[in-house]
């Protein structure tokens, strides 16, 4: 009992020095982590042997454990130990031979065995252990007399026993708790009071407090509750949530850990900023993993798949629309205006026509030689000159632009010239006054680098070649 109390003297002097230099336990710690402990107490015993009564003696235990490294909330570890104390009992039956009215037997143990501590809040650790030990026992007479059997060794002085424990420790700090606990001892024979009178072993319960004091913790730089040899990421930032290797979480996967990640729910795989947000190369507030239109200019309003807004339905985007209401279904150019009916560039005389231009866009079907009903209007105009003046020679011309093979489109050009003929004749033009020509994508009267351009060189000419005699 002096050496409990001389021990727990020495860890409270201890605690004196470390507590202000050891911070309370923060709620990512596991105090029982990889660590050594050495504890102290001492209590009461209360014995079950064969006596009728028994009596409260007192117990003193030290021991030493290791728990094992862990990231959770559970720790398993080993445990060695040593135990003193008595336990007693008076009222002996007349039947047994050389009976007592009162014994009291001195208890040594040294043992060894595995304990489990769980976390609660960082702060208690409920925890169980279960362990063997060697029971020396020294029994006596209420005098202070060796009893009987023991004298006369009919047993030995010495036995296996079965112990277990529970109990509750709470952390002043890292490095020191305050325990409270119970436990059993089950003898594996029934000398512990000289006398074997029946078939249940004496047993005995303790109930102890004490003092832990733990040292031999790994090093831990950032306190991320990750030792420095288990940790991958040894510089996290304080209060940061960690995985098993000491590296920030990062839920989504893309990269940024989760307390950087202003976007934590990333689709698996998408290309990530700093922040941890999909990338938006051309900042429409649309990403590319969703983006449609993925090079629409600074400041165009866009709609969900990152195009710009097209309001009227037109085909042009808002930003570059000149006629931004264009009715539905109305053929526009590029700036979003309507195409003219009939696009054409006449040079006239005071009382006649002498030539006239049919844009090819306007007067033909896309890609074909059919005449549109747009072209009537201007080419019934021609059609009186023509009737008025039967010894006149025209010539109709078909042109392309300049996007593919030559053949193709003096083909189309000369397909489309014929057209025109076709509705001049049926109106009453004589078919021997006109001369059909395809040119194809030769004589270009604007650039073919440009859609403008190229779609003012897809047109038919009709010219004045003579007026006859």
């Amino acid at each position: 009992m002096k050496l409990f109390t001389l021990i727990s003297l020495m860890l409270l002097g201890f605690a004196q020095f470390i507590l202000p230099q050891d911070s309370v336990i923060t709620p990512k710690d596991n105090a029982m982590s990889n660590v050594f402990g050495v504890t102290a107490e001492g209590g009461a015993t209360l014995g079950f042997t064969d006596y009728s009564t028994y009596k409260i003696n007192y117990t003193g235990k030290a021991s030493l454990e290791y728990y094992f490294p862990s990231t959770g909330n559970g720790n398993f570890g080993l445990r060695a130990f040593g135990q003193t104390g008595f336990i007693s009992g008076s009222g002996a039956q007349a039947a047994w031979k050389n009976p007592t009215d009162e014994f009291s037997t001195k208890l040594d143990m040294y043992g060894g065995g595995v304990i489990y501590a769980l976390s609660i809040d960082n702060s208690v650790y409920p925890w169980a252990a279960i362990g063997v030990s060697n029971l020396w026992f020294y029994p006596k007479d209420g005098n202070g007399n060796v009893l009987p059997n023991y004298q006369a060794q009919n047993y030995s002085k010495h036995m296996l026993a079965f112990n277990g424990d529970l109990g509750v420790r709470f952390m002043v700090s890292k490095s020191l708790s305050v325990n409270v606990n119970g436990g059993i001892i089950v003898a594996s024979k029934d000398f512990l009071d000289d006398i074997k009178s029946g078939s249940n072993n004496d047993m005995l319960y303790t109930a102890t407090v004490g003092l832990s004091y733990y040292f031999g913790r790994a090093k831990d730089s950032d306190g991320d509750g990750v030792p420095d040899y288990m940790d991958n990421c040894p510089n996290t930032p304080a209060g940061v949530a960690v995985d098993a290797t000491g590296c920030p979480l990062d839920s989504d996967g893309d990269g940024i850990p989760d307390y950087l990640d202003k976007c934590p729910n990333t689709p698996q795989g998408v290309k990530v900023d700093a922040h941890g947000c999909p990338l938006d190369s051309d900042g429409d507030g649309v990403p590319d993993y969703l983006d449609k239109c993925p090079n629409t200019p600074a400041g165009v309003t866009v709609d969900a798949t990152g195009c710009p807004l097209d309001s009227d339905g037109d085909g042009v985007p808002d930003y570059l629309d000149k006629c931004p209401n264009t009715p539905a279904g109305v053929q526009v150019d590029s700036t979003g205006c309507p195409v003219k009916k009939a696009d054409t560039v006449v040079v006239t005389q005071p009382a006649e026509i002498e030539s006239l231009v049919l844009s090819g866009d306007a007067n033909f079907e896309f890609n074909k030689s059919k005449l549109l009903s747009n072209a009537y209007p201007v080419l019934d105009s021609l059609v009186s000159t023509m009737k008025a003046h039967p010894e006149y020679k025209w010539e109709v011309g078909g042109y392309t632009d300049g996007i593919g093979s030559a053949s193709y489109n003096k083909k189309l050009s000369q397909r489309r010239a014929q057209s025109v003929v076709d509705y001049l004749v049926s109106q009453g033009v004589s078919r021997n006054d006109l001369k059909i020509v395809g040119y194809g994508k030769d004589d270009p009267i604007a650039t073919n680098s440009t859609n403008e351009g190229r779609a003012m060189n897809r047109r038919v000419e009709i010219k004045l070649l003579s007026k006859g005699n």
